[in-house]
This record gives C-alpha cells, structure tokens and sequence, in this order.
C-alpha cells in the first residue's frame, strides 16, 4: 500500500483547490449562464457523448456539465470567450436541458475549433495524448484559444517562464500588427527568440510607449507628419492635430520653441490623435514564422487611435485592448468571489449558540486539540506511519473517555 505524508496529501489538496478555484470559480455552477447572453468568459465544456465528431460542434456552461451531462463523456475546454451555452438547442438532438429548457435553436455568435472534438493543438491530438510519451507543457493562445504542445509553436517557450500570454503562428500572421510591438513591449521573451537588438532611445515618453528624436531635421518631421496621416490642410485641422504639428496661439508656445522642446508638447497631446503603431512601423523590425511570448501588460501598450481601433473590429480582436479579458483577470475574479463567500463552519455554528454552549464547545474543541496533537506526536517522535485504523482507535478512546466525564458529572437543584 502506497504511503504518503501528511504534508503531501495537504499540498496536493490545496494545489487541487488552486486549481479549482483558477478554472471554475468565475462560473456559476448552479444556474445555466444561457440566460447572460454571450459571456465575457467563463468555464467550457464538450460533450463526446452527445455531439460526438461528425456531428455538429457545441459548447456547454459548468452548471449544465453538472446537471445535464454528468455521466457523460466530458472535455474540458478550460475558458474561452463571448461564448453562448448551447446545451439542449438543435445541435441537441436528443437532450432537453434541465436548467433552462426554452433555448434558441443555435448560438450565431459561438466560435467554435477542434477542441470541441477533445483535439488540440496544430497536430491535432487529444489530451493527455495515450500515444505521446515526450513530456510537454500546453500553453493557450489568446487569439483563437486553442491550446498547442510547446514544441510546436516555431519557437522554444523561454525557459524562465518570464511570460504571460501567448500568440500562435497562426495568430501572428493573422494579427499581423502585432510584430511591430513585438520587440519593443514583448520583454525578453521575443528578444531571445527574434534575436532583436536592445532598443536606443534618445527621449522617450515611457508611460505612453512613444519614442521621439529631438534631433530629427525638418525633412524627417515632415516625412512623419506623412506617415502619420498629418498634413496642414486648414486652420481647423491645425487644431486638432498631432505634437509633431504647429500649435495653436492659445498654447503659448511658438514654432522655435516647439523644434527645441517637441517632448514638452508632446506630454499635452491627446494619445487618440496620435498612431503608435505608425511610429514603431516606421523602425526595423521582424517577421518570424513563430509564436511569440508577452508580459502582464502588454495589452495596455497598444495603440487605440481611431485607426487601430478600425483595425482591431476588421480583425475581429477588439478583446485584444481590454484587460479584464485575459484569464489571469478571470482566474482572480472566481479566486476573490469565492473568499468571499467562503465562511467558516466552526465560527457559524458558535453564532448560532447561547453563551453556555458557546463555552462548552470552545472548550470540548481544545481537549480535542490537545488529545490528538500527543496521539499523533507519538507516531512523529517513533517514525511511524498513521493509519486509518489509528485514527479510528484514537476517536473511540476519545469517545469512550468523554462518556466516563460526562457519567460521573452530578446535577444538584437549588
């Protein structure tokens, strides 16, 4: 019989409940999320059972993988995004859902890949795969969500593990913007894959992500102005344009003082009048056939011009620009909810008592305490291993030397 320490089995519980709470604490685990519409995200699931391949694909919330297919064959999807449950509507053949019966017959929003079928990754197996015998982690892509074998991602994850996102190949050709950001907000990660050279910056506004050259002649301000769409066309536009552009009489400020301090103008610009991404485009930088890796922030370093945000909803990645859309931020929520909610069943049922059993059971708690902490020190000091039937023997002497107490107690009335 195989033996374990009872640190061991309390490290594995709570690493178990970690894992619980990260994956399954943002969802509702009683009531169908059908009725919110398409989710932010939240905890998926497929059914093998009922939409196995061939058949239609189709996605069903914690609740209903409780409820409505428990003795199923279940995959678990981890999270994904703006997902519609679509438990018991057509692709349904022969299962009604419990929880919320009235459905539409299909979700026209839902996305749906290969991993409703239990596949993954670009070579299209199951996880764990019984036929794959090289160890190796799965990372999540953040764009299209499936989950890939990190050797098959064009690029060693880094061994630091100094990352947290992930953009496929796939993904990157897709969303091909993303490379002109990738050395510069991706960190060490995407440097050591790319091999990118340390950036030079001569000024910088750090806290906007922009970088600016006071040396830079009139030709190359004007070359700017026209990559950045810029030009003085009217007095109007003058106004409301970049800090590369004159300002108006109201700033204080005239056409010699703006050559020789452009980083002070440049702090009072509105950044929606201003493209990063036309400014980091404008300096070298490469294209690989790889993934690539990004830190905790990186999102917020993106470009949200009128312009990029265009390009964001044509490229169907608008999420790309909110935070609160990652799965850490997710993750976070259902942790925080939950400890909220948790309460501790020794301190509700001491509110629920009188005073005199309050005292009682706080005393009744300590002799416990007390008894099993010399039973088990005794097993500790001779190396032994407890065994069920120890703990079982200690409880029954315990028991047994209460009742005694409580028989010898006498009870007088006045």
């Amino acid at each position: 019989e195989p033996v374990v320490s009872l640190a061991e089995v309390l490290a594995e519980n709570e690493e178990l409940e970690k894992e619980a709470r990260a994956v399954l604490g943002g969802s509702d685990h009683e009531r169908c999320s059908y009725s919110q519409g398409a989710v932010k995200r939240q905890a998926l699931y497929a059914c093998g059972t009922c939409t196995p391949p061939g058949a239609e694909p189709a996605g069903i919330c914690l609740a209903c993988s409780y409820e409505c297919h428990g003795t199923h064959r279940l995959f678990e999807l981890y999270t994904k995004r703006n997902f519609r449950c679509d438990c018991g509507n057509s692709k349904f053949k022969n299962l009604q859902c419990k929880l919320l019966p009235e459905k539409g017959k299909v979700n026209a929003g839902n996305k749906y890949n290969d991993n409703f079928y239990g596949l993954y990754c670009t070579c299209k197996r199951p996880y764990p795969d019984p036929e794959d015998e090289i160890p190796d982690e799965m990372i999540q892509c953040i764009v299209c969500e499936d989950w890939f074998h990190g050797r098959h991602l064009g690029a060693v994850p880094p061994e630091s593990g100094d990352f947290h996102e992930m953009v496929c190949q796939a993904c990157m050709k897709h969303c091909h913007f993303l490379w002109a950001y990738a050395s510069q907000f991706a960190g060490k990660a995407n440097q050591e894959i790319l091999n990118f050279p340390p950036l030079t910056k001569v000024n910088s506004l750090e806290d906007e992500g922009i970088v600016l050259n006071v040396e830079e002649s009139e030709e190359q301000k004007k070359e700017i102005k026209k990559e950045s769409g810029v030009e003085h066309q009217d007095t109007k536009e003058e106004k409301q344009t970049e800090q590369f552009n004159e300002p108006s009489t109201s700033s204080g400020y005239c056409r010699k003082c703006l050559q020789k301090f452009p980083v002070e103008i440049a702090k009072t610009t509105s950044e929606s009048s201003f493209c990063k991404l036309k400014e980091l485009q404008s300096k070298p930088f490469l294209k690989e056939d790889t993934a690539t890796f990004w830190p905790s922030n990186w999102r917020s370093k993106l470009c949200t011009c009128e312009d990029c945000l265009k390009m964001y909803s044509d490229l169907e990645v608008q999420f790309l620009t909110d935070e609160c859309d990652t799965v850490l931020a997710y993750e976070n929520k259902g942790t925080s909810d939950q400890e909220t909610e948790r309460r501790d069943p020794l301190m509700d049922t001491l509110n629920s008592m009188n005073r005199v059993q309050q005292v009682e059971l706080i005393c009744e708690y300590n002799d416990l305490k007390t008894e099993l902490t010399d039973y088990l020190r005794r097993f500790a000091d001779e190396g032994t291993v407890v065994k069920r039937e120890d703990i079982q023997h200690f409880f029954e002497e315990f028991q047994s030397r209460k009742r005694r107490r409580t028989n010898r107690m006498q009870y007088y009335c006045s």
